[in-house]
């Protein structure tokens, strides 16, 4: 794209700073509002801009009176500028893929010309500093990144309206447990995107607790034209760290207590695995000792198989032994003989 159309959006971003009078802005403000949004422009030119390309074509004002001089619109300018400018842009590009498994379909559907506009904004410039941090920033996943489970439009839109507009929804569930599908009338209170997975969280008609329903695992979902029930008592975050996300082995907390290799010590001191955690030397070793207090759950017990042999747990002794069970099994695999 030509430096041309560079200039005219840097003109345009111009214009969107400049409030109505009796509201001012300082050229001086306004080079450094331009040097945010990505423009790079001296003084001079800027002053240039303002008065032989904008002012004769747009009800501005100066005021003289003041250095640097002040810039405003006549009070009842009946201008409508555009509204996406280079951050807000910038901005979308960044957010479209998380807010994909999490914006109603039918608020993503409205917003599919602002992201396409917004894509387009950036790819359309080419001296702005900011266009180029989309390609230049990335966030990847902590472990091992699966590939998302398919999930149809359909069965996504009418869960993100129920839930939205607070109706019941019937489905056809796939149970992973029994391996056959089941139809139930759900109550939905949440939705949570955790890694390449989604899940809602609903109340099952006839029970009273709340349970979670992997939404790839839906084969049908039809919403009813009945009003869920309310669950006012209900708060999303203290359910997430309840741990009812996670595959538990028993409830509550436990004390881990595990001798660390010097490099995983590194790693737990900047990234702690709890908020209850210490890390001491160990006598004669460039080992440290861990303890810290942690869910009772699958993931951290998958967490230290992945360690290898830069763990050595020492409690929960539940943990050990499933420990050993592991590496008995591996022993079976692969025959090496394990002490």
């Amino acid at each position: 794209m030509s430096e041309s159309k560079d200039t005219l959006l840097r003109l345009l971003t111009t214009l969107q700073l400049i409030p109505r009078h009796p509201g001012r802005i300082a050229t001086t403000t306004l080079q450094g509002k331009l040097a945010d949004r990505g423009f790079s422009i001296d003084l001079r030119s800027l002053q240039r801009d303002l008065k032989e390309k904008l002012s004769s074509h747009f009800p501005l004002i100066c005021d003289e009176s003041v250095r640097p001089f002040r810039w405003s619109f006549i009070a009842d300018a009946q201008i409508n500028l555009p509204e996406l400018d280079t951050p807000a842009a910038l901005t979308l590009c960044l957010a479209e893929e998380q807010l994909r498994s999490l914006l109603p379909a039918s608020v993503a559907d409205q917003l599919k010309p602002q992201f396409q506009a917004a894509r387009q904004h950036l790819d359309s410039l080419e001296h702005n500093q900011l266009a180029g941090w989309a390609k230049r920033v990335r966030a990847l996943p902590n472990g091992k990144a699966l590939i998302p489970a398919p999930l149809k439009d359909e069965i996504w839109s009418k869960v993100s309206e129920a839930l939205l507009h607070q109706q019941q929804l019937e489905v056809t569930y796939l149970s992973r447990a029994q391996q056959k599908a089941k139809t139930f009338t759900l109550h939905p209170v949440g939705l949570v995107s955790r890694y390449s997975l989604s899940y809602l969280i609903a109340q099952v008609e006839g029970y009273d607790n709340l349970r979670h329903f992997a939404l790839h695992r839906l084969q049908s979902a039809t919403l009813l034209d009945r009003p869920s029930n309310p669950h006012p008592e209900f708060d999303l975050d203290a359910y997430i760290q309840s741990g009812a996300l996670t595959w538990k082995t028993e409830e509550g907390t436990t004390q881990l207590i595990a001798d660390v290799h010097p490099q995983l010590a590194w790693i737990l001191k900047e990234t702690p695995l709890s908020e209850e955690q210490t890390l001491a030397p160990i006598k004669g070793s460039e080992w440290e000792r861990l303890e810290a207090n942690v869910v009772q759950d699958k993931e951290t017990l998958w967490w230290i198989h992945g360690l290898n042999d830069k763990i050595h747990v020492h409690e929960p002794q539940e943990w050990v032994e499933e420990i050993k069970q592991t590496l008995s099994k591996l022993n079976d695999f692969y025959g090496m003989a394990v002490k």
